[in-house]
Parts: structure tokens; sequence; C-alpha cells
């Protein structure tokens, strides 16, 4: 329990430190295998009775797999499926104790969710604990970031036992929050400097002095070398760079790089070394 609340804690973290913090934290228990067959069963015998009166979708999985008629969107199937039988009715008990400690230390750390029952995530490997990040300003796909425990994947894939718990991230919806929350603008994720190779070869010199400043905080953005300079501003105005490095021949060799502020127009000659610090400063 608690390194599902560990994960889900650090989370809600960084959608703080980023600016996103209108959004909702859905949380459910999916149980254990025998209590998602034990579900699945109990699903498929209520929907025989009222499927005949959902979209062919619902009708399909039914019989499929029960858990994605959850899913619907559809607002005339919304009654059905509240009528449905609960998962925490067929939670054996460590599941759900489980569950009630993940609970009580994000309680305890003043993390607010809502369970819903009905997000089971629609996926076998994934056992009791699940949750969504969902943020109101991007429509009907909400979700911001979603994932859960999956005890027995790595078993299912052929490996070793392999207790886990993970999520997965939408880099266009977490964008698109930022925005919406307009705490944070889009000129947040420009680049801090615009790396732009001169140069057969210099493609690879350029990627080196890219990570080593990413290593250290900085955001950069790298060009080609088959750009020509022209094309290099062009590139590192519309990615809303500060500043441009130039990686040529003559750079590398002498370890000296022209520096320019794309604001200012002021250009300086930087050593390799303190590159860096420079960008910093």
């Amino acid at each position: 329990p608690a390194r599902d609340a560990e994960i889900i804690i650090m989370l809600a973290q960084l959608l703080d430190e980023v600016g996103i913090r209108t959004y909702e934290l859905q949380l459910n228990s999916v149980g254990c295998a025998s209590d998602r067959a034990a579900y699945n069963q109990a699903l498929r015998e209520a929907l025989a009775a009222v499927k005949d009166r959902m979209c062919g979708d619902c009708r399909r999985r039914a019989e499929t797999n029960p858990l994605r008629v959850l899913d619907s969107k559809l607002e005339s199937e919304q009654p059905i499926i509240d009528a449905l039988p609960r998962i925490s009715q067929y939670l054996d008990q460590p599941c759900r104790e489980h569950f009630n400690e993940v609970k009580r230390i994000l309680e305890r750390t003043g993390i607010r969710y809502q369970v819903n029952e009905r997000m089971v995530r629609g996926l076998d490997y994934y056992t009791r604990t699940t949750f969504e990040f969902t943020h109101g300003g991007l429509g009907s796909q909400s979700a911001l970031l979603g994932g859960g425990r999956y005890d027995g994947l790595s078993e299912s894939l052929g490996g070793p036992r392999a207790p886990g718990i993970g999520f997965a991230l939408g880099l266009d919806r977490f964008v698109l929050a930022l925005q919406a929350e307009q705490s944070v603008a889009a000129p947040s994720f420009a680049p801090e400097v615009f790396i732009a190779p001169l140069g057969p070869g210099m493609n690879a010199e350029a990627a080196v002095i890219a990570r080593e400043l990413r290593t250290q905080g900085i955001a950069a953005d790298l060009g080609d070398e088959t750009f020509k300079p022209k094309k290099s501003f062009e590139a590192a105005e519309r990615a809303g760079a500060r500043r441009i490095l130039f990686v040529g021949e003559n750079e590398v060799k002498s370890g000296q790089f022209a520096l320019k502020d794309l604001k200012t127009g002021e250009q300086v000659t930087v050593a390799r070394a303190e590159i860096a610090a420079r960008l910093k400063g």
C-alpha cells in the first residue's frame, strides 16, 4: 500500500509544482485475479438482462470483456451502468485492507481523491490499486495520466515474479491542462538555448553539448547540421529560445563557442567548460 500511495503522492506533487492545481484524483481497487473473475461473472450475469438496451459495442463487450461496459460515455446508458454490481462488493479481505491503507495514507498526507468504482482501466494485468488524474479543462478526454498496480504482469510475459506499479502520461493533454490553468504560460516550455550545428559531422558534437546542458537542468533544443545559419535562427525563434549556440568545426577545435542573445543581439565567445554557467547566469 505504501508504494501505491507513494507514486500517487509523487504525481500529485508533480502536478502542483508545474502549476496544474485543479485536477481530480480518481481512485479504485480492482482487487486480485480471483476478485476480478468473480466480478466479471457478476457483471456478465447482470448485463444479460439489460444488454439489449445498450449500443452494439456494449452488447459485444458484455460477452467478451464486461469491465469495458463501464467505460461507456453514452448518456442513455448511464442509468443502466449505475445499477450494475460494484467492484467493492467482490474484494477479498486482503485486497480490502490494502485499499483502505492506500486511502489512509493519502488522507494523512492531504491528497484529495474520489473513489470511482467504474474506473477499472479494462486491462487484465492490473491488480488492486488503479488511479487517474483528470482535468476539467480537457473536455470528454479528461485523463491527464493514469496507472495502477500490476503484480502479475512480469509472470504473464514469461518473466520472474516482480510486483510493480506505474503510470502513463498524456503529454498533449498535459500541455493543454497547463494552458487551461493559465498559471503556467506556453513560453515556459521554451528552451533556454538552441544549439545550432554548422557543417558535416557537427550533429554529434551538438548532441553531446545538449546532453551536458540538460543534465545540469538547462533546457536545450537542437538544430541540424544541414541547416544554414538563417534557418537555424528561424528555428530558434520558432522554438522560443532565449539564446543560440553555434557548434562548428572551428568552435569544437578551439573550445570557444559563439553564444548569441536572440532578444538583445549581444554575442559573446564562451569557453566549452563555461557554457552552462553562462546560460544559468
